[in-house]
């Protein structure tokens, strides 16, 4: 289970604050924690009044957290005074944790969220303590004391907010004047840009949601710049998904994520921190697959476009996730899922006698296919291979394949593949195996 925390203000109406983190968190497959900063009365159409929790209760709610659960991202929200900062900062100081500093200054309602002699303790205490912070422009230019007219006052803005010791800035262009909604990504001194058409509809809570999701996506081991891309998507559906709740404003609502997309984020995050799981990374690199019930294609298979790559005594997540983003590994589930449809997900791992031996010893039901037999017209077609071993290996079984293994043939390595109903149950057997 991917677990984040929110440390942020509570928002009676749901929209944002911690009420919205966690429903953000919840739909986009992770578990939320929350430490509530403040206490505010608001709903879609008026701002009514906010007061601080003490700065104790704070203390005493992230303290409670850390001491049961391991936590793999937080968010920072509404902070509202300087006792509050100052506790976050003293709490989180020495963590090791990736921190989404999300701004809030005021509410889309009208309300103050922010004490304004708390600002420069903002400034010098959360700002330098961040992974990454999302302002929107009117929070970027507060905190950089500058003016935002153009994209590339925008990128001067996150340079200089960098400069104030966030390691990462992302800058929301929602409140730029133009057709498109342009965000910018600062990452170690390099810009990226990412662009979506413009709603015309404004809600409440469409920029908690995005440092949210952000902070989930960090969360499950992707990359500043895809979880960028991935909040803004978030975001942006969450915004076109909007509803009249109340009478004032819409109120921005998240889709639920794609749970098979949930499952195996969590399963890579897992298997990559299995101790020693360099050793079992082949030549070619390793890619982890889960499919749809019944899959038709490998496009209803999700795979990384890229691969689990080794790196000295380590692994490394390269490529997203995407359906058809695995050829190989995809292939091999969808053949064992058409005689076996239990079978839903798999991983290659570099072939190993010792490997089969433990595979032996834990009754793991085990076939196998000589490439040295395969056909040349299936040797000369791309893509050919996988499907004619998987098929040469399942023929005569009754019962599902735990390993189906190759030992290779001229120029091609051998492998070993490891399938299970899903990403969970492989991981299972791995965990028997290394």
């Amino acid at each position: 289970m991917i677990n984040v925390l929110s440390i942020a203000g509570s928002d009676p109406s749901s929209g944002a604050g911690v009420q919205g983190d966690i429903k953000t968190f919840t739909a986009l497959g992770a578990y939320g924690f929350s430490a509530i900063t403040a206490l505010t009365s608001q709903n879609s159409s008026k701002f009514f009044k906010s007061e601080s929790v003490s700065p104790g209760i704070i203390r005493s709610q992230i303290r409670s957290i850390f001491s049961d659960f391991k936590i793999d991202a937080i968010k920072i929200g509404m902070v509202y005074d300087k006792k509050t900062i100052k506790t976050i900062h003293s709490e989180l100081k020495n963590l090791k944790v990736p921190i989404v500093l999300d701004p809030v200054f005021e509410s889309t309602t009208g309300g103050m969220l922010l004490c304004a002699d708390a600002f420069l303790d903002f400034k010098k205490l959360l700002v330098s303590l961040s992974y990454v912070i999302t302002p929107n422009i009117p929070e970027a230019e507060r905190i950089a004391g500058m003016k935002i007219r153009s994209l590339s006052d925008t990128k001067r803005a996150a340079l200089e907010i960098n400069s104030m010791g966030a390691k990462n800035v992302i800058i929301k262009g929602g409140h730029m004047q133009d057709d498109k909604v342009t965000d910018i990504l600062l990452e170690n001194k390099k810009f990226h840009i990412f662009s979506q058409k413009r709603l015309l509809q404004e809600s409440h809570g469409g920029g908690c949601i995005f440092s949210a999701a952000l902070c989930v996506n960090i969360a499950k081991g992707k990359s500043l710049s895809e979880s960028t891309r991935l909040a803004q998507k978030t975001s942006f559906e969450s915004i076109k998904n909007s509803t009249r709740i109340g009478k004032g404003i819409d109120i921005a609502r998240q889709k639920n994520a794609d749970g098979i997309e949930v499952d195996l984020s969590v399963a890579i995050k897992q298997f990559v921190n299995i101790k020693g799981i360099y050793g079992y990374i082949p030549e070619v690199q390793t890619n982890f697959v889960f499919a749809k019930p019944r899959p038709k294609s490998i496009f209803h298979i999700l795979g990384l476009e890229g691969r689990i790559v080794k790196t000295g005594k380590s692994v490394a997540v390269v490529g997203t996730l995407k359906y058809g983003g695995s050829r190989h590994v995809a292939n091999a589930v969808l053949e064992v899922a058409r005689k076996f449809p239990t079978i839903r997900s798999a991983v290659n791992i570099k072939y190993d006698k010792e490997i089969l031996k433990k595979s032996t010893a834990k009754r793991f039901h085990i076939a196998y296919y000589d490439r040295i037999l395969e056909p040349s017209d299936a040797k000369v077609t791309e893509g050919k291979t996988i499907s004619w071993g998987i098929k040469s290996a399942i023929e005569k079984l009754r019962s599902p394949p735990d390993i189906i293994y190759h030992r290779g043939d001229m120029g091609k390595e051998p492998m070993i593949l490891l399938f299970g109903t899903t990403p969970k149950d492989v991981l299972i057997k791995i965990g028997k195996i290394a």
